[in-house]
């Protein structure tokens, strides 16, 4: 499945780990990119062409194609994550974000799109899948962090959760092994999310103790490392907002209260 689409996900892992400096709102025009695909073919709907979308012969596994404000272009998703855009025919992709003109300036709605596909994603995990942290108020705002315990700036932001719980915050625990389901942290994790106290192994964690309790137990760190790449975290921690925007490192608390739109209410 790979080689389907290894000259479009070539581009795109370059566009997303790469941060090209040509992916400007504007320069973004210049990514046009005609494929060896199947002769152009006028398509009714987005249904069509996400059947029908091919590279050099062969289908590509798309996932989701929906219309965008722009005439004839269209927003293809793969099963992989990964998203571009194609006209009504698939001759023709576009790799990079789409920008509405508006009256108070340019907006992503590439951007606006995936925040909201995060925050869908984020909702339907329940809260017992998670390591909840939160003050005795009730809270103002929560954001989710994706954290791995053998990463020194998620021990850094988890020695400022007092100071979020109190200012209003409450965090949500994700895992994220960074270096895989194989990994030793991957094995803590599991044993945090065993533990009958999931908030104190947490910190322990953090702290580089040494938990007890088994990795053996249904836990659902593998499921949520896939969801964590799925929603393109890279790496931890990645703090992703109400909104679903995903924030990567490290947030001081101050700073993370004023992108939450707390400061006016202090």
């Amino acid at each position: 499945m790979q080689n389907i689409t290894h000259e479009v996900e070539l581009m795109m892992r370059q566009r997303r780990f790469l941060a090209l400096p040509l992916l400007t709102p504007f320069s973004m025009l210049t990514l046009l990119v005609a494929g060896s695909l199947l002769p152009a073919v006028a398509f009714a709907d987005a249904d069509q062409l996400a059947e029908s979308l091919s590279v050099n012969g062969q289908k590509m596994p798309v996932e989701a194609v929906t219309e965008t404000p722009m005439d004839g272009v269209y927003h293809v998703r793969l099963e992989g994550g990964e998203s571009f855009y194609s006209n009504a025919d698939g001759s023709h992709f576009l790799v990079g974000d789409l920008y509405e003109n508006a009256p108070n300036g340019l907006v992503n709605l590439t951007e606006q799109e995936q925040n909201q596909e995060r925050a869908d994603a984020l909702a339907a995990v329940p809260e017992s899948e998670l390591v909840v942290f939160r003050g005795a108020e009730e809270p103002k705002a929560t954001i989710t962090v994706f954290t791995d315990p053998s990463c020194p700036y998620c021990a850094r932001l988890h020695d400022t959760i007092p100071e979020l719980n109190e200012r209003g915050i409450e965090v949500h625990y994700m895992a994220f092994p960074r270096a895989g389901m194989g990994s030793a942290a991957a094995t803590t994790l599991q044993q945090v999310w065993c533990s009958d106290n999931r908030s104190e192994a947490m910190t322990q964690a953090k702290e580089g103790q040494t938990i007890s309790s088994s990795a053996n137990c249904d836990n659902p760190v593998a499921g949520q490392y896939d969801l964590g790449k799925a929603l393109g975290v890279q790496g931890t921690p990645a703090i992703i907002l109400p909104d679903g925007q995903l924030v990567p490192g490290f947030v001081p608390p101050e700073r993370l209260t004023a992108m939450l739109g707390l400061d006016d209410e202090e």
